[in-house]
């Protein structure tokens, strides 16, 4: 599969290299304009200096006089048109045809930096502008401060030497660059470019297979964040790879448990056929025995339906429609109490006729008849069904004066199998109940439980909703 990711010129390894090279000339030129004043001065000086070992020259004659010839040849060597030096208040002449005009002085005598923004701007100038002027230096000669040099040069020959020294400059800084930039890019490749591929290259190729176990990630040893990364994305594939495979489990028993509940059915319908005819036996015994057998098989009967519903077998989508809630409670009481005339307890309901909601009727009768017949079979004698408007939606308090849930039911309220509160249950009514409701937006919580009774909130949001299922 190709993307822009593959393309050389989208690749971290190349902007780093582009970056590096980038960053090196941006220093470079930094550097450049200081470098640049540095060398003009330089150049000055060295004029000042060669011409001091010219005017050296009068002082090996006897008279201080050279010849006309050896003259021009000195102010030759020199580059100079005319060199004058003062020591001890005498002045000592070197000079040839003096040009017409000097356009320009220097001053090399004044206590100032080496580099300066005046020394910048004029060697900017002459790289820049070139000059054919004539000018003059000024300055303590570098061999003897107390001597002080005057030369007169060509400007011309100083603004070549400087664009030459610019070139020299350039290609330097280039190579710099180039090697810099092609070291720190071979560190940056090897040290972290390789891992991050490393990495995505894991990433993509789990994401075709999350459950194979070969294509969880390596760590190294590494300390650094890339280490760390790589630790926490191996963590991470461990968890959705096991995620993935409970999942898949977890579907295959729901698909196993929708197949057997059929014949699972039928002979538990065939025992309990059996088990209606022993009780018109003449043996007592017998007699009073069926009552239990025959609770027995409706409690495995009844096991099975809420084990295939929770599975998620038989749930329908919602199907959403507005029915008063009053209406909805009554037949929940009528339909509990006429189960078990002996053992039930009385549903009370303060429910407004006005209250209607919006949801699917048939779910939301099985999540409060759950939460009914779980506090009656855990021993409440009053149940209060009582429902309140509030900001944002419905809320439905059921509360019931059993003993209150035990606190190692507490800890594992709302997991099914695990969060019942009497022996042989299977804790399916409260986790049906709290998807049924959230399901249709809303929750189930359990607001408070003690020895005097137990209180649980379902909450239904305002409006109609779509058809969703949990």
């Amino acid at each position: 599969m190709k993307n822009s990711d593959q393309n050389p010129s989208h690749s971290l390894s190349a902007r780093l290299l582009v970056l590096t090279m980038a960053f090196v000339m941006l220093l470079e030129v930094l550097v450049f304009v200081p470098s640049v004043s540095r060398f003009r001065i330089d150049y000055l000086e060295d004029k000042l200096s060669s011409a001091h070992l010219a005017i050296l020259a009068l002082d090996a004659t006897p008279d201080g006089m050279v010849s006309e010839a050896l003259e021009a040849r000195l102010l030759t060597l020199v580059g100079a048109h005319a060199i004058s030096a003062r020591r001890e208040g005498a002045r000592i002449f070197l000079r040839e045809h003096m040009p017409s005009a000097v356009e320009g002085t220097v001053d090399l005598s004044r206590a100032m930096p080496r580099v300066s923004p005046v020394s910048a701007f004029a060697a900017l100038k002459a790289l820049v502008v070139g000059s054919d002027r004539v000018i003059r230096v000024i300055g303590p000669s570098p061999k003897d401060p107390n001597v002080e040099i005057e030369v007169v040069i060509d400007e011309g020959p100083l603004c070549e030497a400087i664009v030459a020294f610019a070139e020299r400059i350039f290609w330097l800084s280039l190579l710099i660059s180039i090697v810099t930039g092609g070291l720190v890019f071979l560190v940056l490749r090897w040290q972290f470019v390789r891992p991050m591929r490393r990495l995505i290259k894991n990433m993509l190729w789990f994401r075709e297979n999350p459950e194979d176990a070969r294509r969880v990630v390596r760590p190294s040893a590494r300390g650094d964040e890339l280490g760390i990364a790589e630790r926490q994305l191996a963590d991470m594939q461990t968890a959705v790879r096991g995620a993935l495979t409970q999942r898949r489990r977890l579907a295959a028993l729901g698909t196993a448990v929708a197949k057997i509940n059929h014949d699972l059915r039928g002979i538990l319908s065939s025992a309990l056929l059996m088990s209606d005819r022993l009780e018109s036996s003449d043996d007592p015994e017998v007699r009073r025995v069926t009552p239990v057998l025959i609770s027995s098989i409706e409690r495995a009967v009844g096991l099975c339906s809420q084990t295939l519903g929770y599975a998620g077998q038989d749930q329908p989508p919602l199907s959403v429609t507005r029915f008063g809630l009053r209406d909805l409670v009554e037949e929940v009481a009528a339909s509990q109490t006429g189960a078990k005339d002996d053992t039930a307890g009385e549903i009370i309901f303060d429910i407004d006729q006005g209250i209607e909601v919006d949801g699917d009727r048939d779910q939301l009768f099985r999540a409060i008849g759950n939460l009914t017949r779980n506090a009656v079979e855990a021993g409440a004698e009053r149940i209060e069904v009582s429902a309140a408007r509030q900001e944002g939606g419905l809320i439905i308090d059921i509360v019931d004066d059993g003993p209150g849930l035990p606190p190692r039911a507490v800890e594992k309220l709302f997991r099914p199998f695990e969060g019942s509160a009497r022996a042989g249950g299977t804790g399916l009514g409260l986790a049906i109940a709290r998807e049924l409701a959230r399901a249709h937006g809303g929750d189930l919580i359990l607001v408070k439980t003690e020895s005097s009774g137990t209180r649980f909130r379902l909450s239904l949001p305002e409006g109609e909703r779509g058809p969703q299922s949990e």
